[in-house]
């Protein structure tokens, strides 16, 4: 196991991913952590939820490797085009 200096801190939002994991993207399942932002590997428009919303909002035209800064809890599969999302959790 590697040494982690940095475990004796708290997970702060603004502190970088310590459990990244891929996301499948779904209308009826959740994601199963609530990420700090979600990763596009390849680009197109990305369909989710909020962590405190109410509605579904579209990301059009996200550019391959960008990154949004959104806390998610649900990245539904109809509309999205965008693949190889990744949740920074």
């Amino acid at each position: 196991m590697p040494i982690d200096p940095f475990a004796q801190f708290s997970d702060a939002v603004v502190a970088p991913a310590g459990a990244p994991f891929a996301v499948t993207p779904s209308d009826a399942t959740p994601l199963p952590v609530v990420p700090k932002a979600l990763y596009v590997g390849t680009a197109g428009n990305v369909v989710l939820r909020g962590v405190a919303g109410s509605s579904d909002v579209t990301f059009r035209n996200v550019a391959a490797g960008q990154v949004s800064d959104v806390r998610a809890s649900f990245v539904r599969a109809t509309g999205t085009t965008a693949a190889d999302i990744v949740a920074l959790a």
